[in-house]
């Protein structure tokens, strides 16, 4: 965090003061009758530092950016700036979900085992206790009232006493998805924007770590969320169903199933199906208390539910999605031609970039057994080399976007005197030669392959040219002549059977190619 500290050089000073602060004020826990956890205590102050030093180097991010518009000529420097303190939230967040997921963890297993408890600690606790709830809990207390536990079986008062409490763990799996998906938002514009490869996959990188952050806080929410829902929804009904109060029952149904529908046309619709869910299920759980108290004449509590009402209806929930289309960095370039070597021992032809995703079109000079030096390609550039499956060197000219500059390229090689260029294309990583496949409605065409260690005679090549009707006689590989393309096999075995008669013993046939 050097960077940082230059910018704002107080950044020191405010983490360090932050930390005796916190050192001197008392940390209240979450869940009262945990006071005395070591462990617990002692994750929530870390959690609490955690949060101070995540608000100040937002802080200095902040400045950070104030200073980039006001001094564009430091862009560069500035902007590594940023991209530092985001590095530093990124792991300051990372850190903190951990030490959350923990002190949720001792959060349940004290409520498991504190169940039977609970009215002790309520009782001996009294106004004490509930002070010890946050504000955005307090209006879910309606089952704190006595007639709760006498009303209800003794399973199913635990089971209500255990869904209050999972709903503090529910509302902290939304509050850090909402964060998460803050950020997931802000890297896919970032990422959209970055103007070269590597900042763009440190960018992506932390882009697919916070959504498969987000995919487990949603399972997760799901998981709570529905036994939240089934638990306090049953014994709400069981209370009613007793009481008589058909009316209230056959509303709170009504609004169940109108949730379920709203969930079922929001379906894929949002960033978070299990979100959606959450909170429409919520409001409808919480008109349903409302409903309870007012049946109780609970006033308290059925105010304390309006209101979470009127806050509930202020979220919008219905986020969408963020969906990242990977970019591709490739480098396309057309061919080109110079009379001063491109290519030298100390800048020889590189090897061949394999794209693992997109399209790459080249144009492959040839295949050979060996290395070639740069001079066989008559100063086309740039060249690249692969060396395939057996061993042989492939050397390919330029890069295209298209098939249609891909053979404009091969007309361009052949006018500069190439014998068979070939388009070859790569896609996501798998290569093809396009111009060995069969192209639909192509007609067959022929050559005639002749195989001599030795150049040919004078005679052989005299009654080829005789025969071959202004066809190129050229030399592949070590070995191996070849003559033609031929439209007609006819033409192609008179060439052949001419070559053959001036040199009896020759190893000549005639082959059948893929046309033109």
């Amino acid at each position: 965090m050097n960077k940082i500290f230059r910018v704002v050089p107080c950044l020191a000073v405010v983490l360090c003061a932050s930390a005796a602060e916190l050192a001197a004020q008392e940390i209240a826990p979450r869940i009262a009758g945990l006071e005395t956890h070591a462990e617990y205590m002692s994750l929530l102050r870390e959690d609490a530092r955690l949060q101070m030093r995540e608000d100040s180097v937002a802080r200095a991010m902040d400045r950070v950016r104030v200073r980039l518009r006001e001094h564009p000529e430091e862009r560069q420097r500035l902007a590594q700036d940023i991209l530092d303190c985001e590095a530093r939230i990124f792991e300051i967040r990372n850190t903190k979900g951990r030490l959350i997921d923990r002190i949720n963890t001792i959060e349940q297993e004290w409520v498991l085992s504190n169940l039977d408890a609970g009215d002790a600690v309520q009782a001996a606790g009294g106004a004490d206790a509930r002070r010890a709830v946050p504000d955005s809990l307090k209006v879910r207390n309606l089952i704190d009232n006595v007639y709760f536990r006498e009303h209800l079986p003794a399973v199913d008062y635990a089971a209500l006493r255990k869904a209050q409490q999972l709903e503090r763990i529910a509302v902290d799996y939304v509050n850090r998805y909402f964060s998460n998906y803050g950020d997931i938002a802000a890297l896919a514009e970032r990422y959209a924007a970055v103007p070269t490869e590597q900042e763009a996959l440190e960018v992506y990188g932390r882009y697919e770590e916070l959504r498969r952050s987000n995919g487990a806080l949603a399972d997760s929410l799901a998981g709570v969320w529905n036994y939240v829902f089934d638990n306090k929804s049953y014994a709400y009904g069981y209370l009613l169903d007793g009481l008589g109060e058909d009316e209230v029952l056959g509303r709170g149904e009504e609004q169940f199933s109108e949730a379920a529908r709203r969930m079922a046309d929001l379906r894929g619709r949002t960033a978070s199906d299990a979100v959606a869910d959450y909170f429409l299920r919520k409001r409808v759980l919480v008109d349903y208390e409302t409903a309870v108290a007012e049946v109780l004449r609970l006033d308290a509590a059925r105010d304390s539910l309006r209101g979470v009402a009127g806050q509930l209806s202020a979220i919008d929930f219905r986020l969408p999605a963020v969906r990242v289309e990977e970019r591709l960095f490739l480098e396309y370039d057309s061919i080109a031609f110079s009379a001063t070597p491109k290519y030298t021992y100390q800048h020889p032809i590189p090897e061949c970039r394999v794209y693992p995703r997109g399209t790459m079109y080249r144009i492959l000079l040839g295949t050979f057994n060996t290395k070639r030096a740069a001079a066989t390609f008559k100063g086309a550039y740039p060249l690249s080399y692969e060396i395939d499956e057996d061993g042989k060197w492939r050397y390919f000219a330029g890069g295209f976007a298209s098939r249609e500059e891909a053979d404009a390229a091969q007309k361009q090689m052949k006018a500069k005197g190439f014998l068979r260029p070939e388009v070859v294309v790569w896609e996501d990583g798998v290569y093809r030669n396009l111009s060995r496949e069969p192209q639909d409605g192509a007609q067959a065409a022929y050559r005639v392959e002749i195989v001599s260690e030795q150049p040919l005679s004078e005679e052989v090549k005299e009654a080829i040219v005789s025969t071959a009707d202004g066809r190129e006689l050229s030399r592949v590989g070590q070995q191996l002549f070849v003559v033609g393309v031929f439209e007609l096999k006819e033409d192609a075995e008179r060439v052949a059977a001419a070559a053959e008669h001036a040199a009896p013993g020759l190893e000549i046939k005639v082959a059948e190619v893929a046309a033109e």
